[in-house]
């Protein structure tokens, strides 16, 4: 299967690994990448050191393009950018933040950038920034998804930019591969589906509840880590949800991210008490969350963790090698092919 996606990357299928933090480690990476997609290294709860050990960790797993990403929001962010920039990373991915930098940087050395967006405003920006492709997520992601469903969000920006399109929320199976490319999209982006594999690293205990949950069984909240983000509703969401803070708080919690991702203390506590009582709060949260998700993540643990969890839980029944995941999409969405062209024919 050939796309504008498939072409640009130099990849087999136009299927790609979302960058989730704790999840999207080399190992899995690896395992998509050499499986004939292009999976993205998550690094945005990572020092520099541990960016540049990982990259090249996943360089040692697999020969295949590869990408890595970065969220600007987040303190000392650019010296992960700048980490990719020194080892060349093939494709660099960025979310909330300006691009524009970036894209200069990785161009200069025959690289590719993909932007992560929410809004035809910021796709926008994105391709004038320089951006190869865009990463658009809609309302059924898990984590930080748009408040647009899928169905309406990708056709909506697919029409009114030129580079090419990759949708994420909703996508599971050949089904969703055919319904994305029909909407306008190029490729496909998967969190959910890939955090429940064998190569992942996620505990079993959240592997089984993927498999048990429904697709009603999440709830989307800025309660967890300070912004708008979709997780399974369990007890540590709950919980989180209804945790009162305060900008004291913020103080204390930076210490934790500012140790966490190798950032000057002091640095990020003077932005907190100049950033306003609603930023602060929000530091607060990102600090709270960092700490829940990995609880969740690697320890299984439903009562103190959250587990970032798309809707598209409730098509998935199994765990399979990443290897299965992409060819039983690809021969699922040959399938739906030949059954939609039947019922047209008809």
């Amino acid at each position: 299967m050939e796309t504008r996606i498939t072409k640009l990357f130099n990849i087999k299928y136009p299927v790609i690994l979302s960058g989730m933090s704790w999840i999207s480690t080399p190992k899995l990476v690896a395992a998509v990448c050499n499986s004939g997609g292009l999976g993205i290294l998550a690094t945005g709860v990572l020092n520099a050191d541990q960016t540049r050990k990982a990259i090249q960790e996943v360089r040692s797993l697999t020969k295949k393009p590869f990408a890595a990403n970065v969220t600007l929001y987040f303190p000392g962010a650019e010296k992960n950018a700048a980490v990719f920039i020194e080892e060349k990373v093939p494709v660099v991915n960025y979310a909330l933040g300006k691009g524009n930098w970036i894209c200069k940087e990785v161009h200069a050395y025959g690289g590719k950038v993909i932007a992560t967006v929410t809004t035809l405003k910021h796709a926008l920006a994105a391709q004038r920034d320089g951006a190869d492709a865009v990463i658009v997520t809609g309302h059924e992601a898990a984590g930080h998804g748009g408040d647009v469903t899928s169905l309406v969000l990708i056709p909506s920006i697919a029409d009114n930019i030129n580079i090419p399109v990759i949708a994420a929320g909703g996508f599971a199976d050949g089904r969703g591969l055919v319904a994305a490319l029909a909407m306008g999209a190029d490729a496909i982006s998967m969190g959910t589906r890939f955090m429940n594999t064998v190569e992942s690293p996620v505990h079993e205990v959240m592997k089984k509840l993927s498999i048990e949950k429904d697709a009603f069984s999440t709830i989307r909240t800025d309660k967890i880590d300070g912004m708008v983000a979709r997780v399974v509703n369990n007890k540590g969401a709950r919980r989180l949800m209804k945790k009162k803070l305060n900008p004291f708080s913020a103080l204390f919690r930076s210490r934790q991210i500012a140790k966490m991702l190798g950032f000057p203390w002091l640095k990020l506590a003077v932005g907190i008490v100049f950033m306003g009582f609603k930023r602060a709060v929000a530091m607060a949260r990102m600090a709270i969350g960092f700490e829940a998700f990995q609880v969740g993540t690697m320890d299984g643990d439903n009562d103190k963790g959250v587990l970032p969890l798309g809707q598209v839980t409730g098509i998935i029944n199994d765990t399979l090698t990443v290897d299965s995941v992409i060819k039983q999409m690809m021969s699922d969405a040959n399938k739906a092919l030949k059954s939609v062209a039947a019922k047209i024919s008809k």
